[in-house]
C-alpha cells in the first residue's frame, strides 16, 4: 500500500507563536488596554487580549460572526450573568449584546470570527474586525516621531 501525502499544498503555512508577555498594552481609554495576539487577513479572524479596569463599561453591539471569550482573572458582567476567571463564553454570529461592564480588574482572551458593530438607540457608532485590530498593532509598533528628532 503506497505512503499517504499529506504534505500542505501551500508550504509556506507557519505556526503563529506570539509571546504575549513581551507584548506591551496598548491603550484605548484610560480603563481599557489590548493586546493583539493574531490577524487573520485570510479569514477574517483576530485574536486579542483585553484588560479592563473596574467600572469600564463596552457599548452595546452585534456578532457579525461567532467569537469565543475565555475570562483569565476578575468579572465581566455580561447580559444577565456574569463571568468570572476560568469562565469561557461562545457568542454565536448575529448575538446581540447590551453593555459589558467590568465588576472587577478585568483581564480576558477573546477570539473573534469576524467584525463586531457597536451601535447606540439612534445608529451604528463603529465596528472592530482584524483590519482594525491589525492597524492598532502597526501603531503601537511605528516609532514615534520624537523618537526620530
Amino acid at each position: 500500500m503506497p505512503m499517504q501525502d499529506i504534505r500542505p499544498i501551500n508550504g509556506n503555512l507557519q505556526d503563529t507563536l506570539v509571546e504575549a508577555s513581551k507584548i506591551p498594552w496598548i491603550e484605548q481609554t484610560p480603563l481599557s488596554a489590548t493586546k493583539v495576539l493574531y490577524t487573520g487577513a485570510e479569514t477574517g479572524s483576530w485574536a486579542v487580549l483585553f484588560r479592563w479596569k473596574k467600572g469600564y463599561v463596552a457599548p452595546p453591539h452585534k456578532h457579525l460572526s461567532a467569537s469565543h471569550t475565555f475570562i483569565l482573572k476578575g468579572k465581566l458582567k455580561v447580559r444577565d450573568g456574569v463571568l468570572n476567571a476560568g469562565d469561557y463564553v461562545y457568542e454565536p454570529n448575529g448575538v446581540l449584546h447590551g453593555a459589558t461592564e467590568a465588576l472587577e480588574d478585568t483581564e480576558y482572551l477573546f477570539i473573534c470570527n469576524g467584525a463586531i458593530l457597536f451601535y447606540d438607540d439612534e445608529h451604528f457608532t463603529s465596528y472592530k474586525s482584524w483590519e482594525e485590530m491589525e492597524k492598532m498593532r502597526r501603531s503601537a509598533a511605528a516609532p514615534s516621531d520624537q523618537a526620530a528628532e
